[in-house]
């Protein structure tokens, strides 16, 4: 099933995508609830439920009470407010770019754990505009990236049994104020202020079921799912990246296990796989002036339309806004 959250009444809805056509997941099925936030807190309770209406929805031997077209409502994010949201660094391929366009060696310890960070789970949003700030711009960048969101309870969870806490996949839009992390970053403690204006995720989250036809062993030495799912994105209608979430080298499973290591996770909970290989302006930017020294350095800026589309997942779209406030923290420097 696609499940999205949209706009209701000044409420948030939670419903389901079917060949265009949003149904109300209330509509389904009368005990069914109306947010996403708590179909995931009683996951196992609802999903069945669910997807038997779903099905009879398919069969034609139901009929919902309240359905709009897609292009008729305004999507939110999938999960509007995460507990929490962690993103991880999964692409081999985008780490090795990076390391090599900055002629550093690869960092041995990448193959012996996987990492993540904390992001500001109060700036998820979903389609539409992204409001910056003017140090925004400087060197504003996208990340084209996959995330999934935990569907249950649990603690020290093994990577063996981590995909049954997966409610499904969606895109993620992992903006980077490029200028604003790199400077913090000198100072050893993490993206923080580069990372927190805006993550984008959506348009909808696809469950696990509707994604089976493209599972694929996981790279050697690995645990868990992957997906053979093609992953690329736009700028103002150039494509820019290409990929794939089989090019994963860590695993969903394998980034759960160490995220709930002494830890509980929750329902809701985002976990971004981390950046795919070329999935970057600054990654871009860097191969680009590794092979060619007058390479013209690439970022987003005001009014540029990002777009990125995964395989079965549909097609995240973004609009770089620029906030009616000229502040500047870099100004302020002493």
């Amino acid at each position: 099933m696609k499940l999205i959250s949209y706009l209701k009444d000044e409420h948030e809805q939670l419903a389901v995508l079917h060949n265009g056509l949003v149904y109300d997941m209330d509509s389904l099925h009368p005990d069914l609830p109306t947010s996403m936030n708590m179909f995931l807190q009683y996951w196992d309770e609802y999903i069945e439920m669910a997807k038997a209406s779903f099905k009879a929805i398919q069969e034609g031997r139901l009929t919902a009470g309240y359905v709009q077209k897609i292009e008729e409502v305004q999507l939110l994010a999938p999960v509007t407010m995460p507990p929490s949201c962690r993103d991880g660094y999964a692409f081999r391929q985008h780490v090795e770019a990076a390391r090599r366009n900055r002629k550093v060696d690869m960092i041995a310890e990448f193959d012996q754990y996987p990492i993540f960070y904390f992001t500001n789970h109060h700036s998820i949003q979903g389609p539409g505009d992204v409001r910056c700030m003017p140090d925004h711009f400087e060197k504003l960048d996208f990340e084209l990236e996959v995330a999934i969101v935990i569907c249950k309870h649990g603690r020290n969870i093994r990577a063996e049994e981590a995909d049954q806490y997966i409610a499904g996949l969606m895109i993620m839009n992992d903006l980077s104020a490029r200028r604003l992390q790199m400077e913090e970053m000198l100072l050893n403690l993490g993206p923080a202020k580069g990372k927190d204006f805006s993550t984008a995720i959506g348009p909808w989250l696809v469950t696990l079921d509707e994604l089976q036809e493209f599972v694929v062993p996981a790279k050697e030495n690995h645990v868990g799912l992957n997906w053979n799912l093609t992953m690329k994105c736009w700028v103002n209608g150039v494509q820019v990246s290409a990929g794939n979430v089989a090019q994963m080298d860590w695993t969903f499973a394998e980034i759960i296990e160490r995220a709930s290591y002494g830890v509980d996770l929750y329902p809701g909970d985002v976990i971004g796989s981390g950046t795919v290989g070329t999935g970057c302006f600054l990654e871009l930017n860097g191969t680009g002036k590794l092979n060619d020294p007058n390479y013209t350095e690439q970022w987003l800026q005001e009014d540029d339309v990002v777009e990125m589309e995964i395989d079965g997942l549909g097609r995240l779209s973004n609009t770089m806004v620029r906030e009616e406030d000229d502040f500047s923290i870099l100004a302020k420097k002493k």
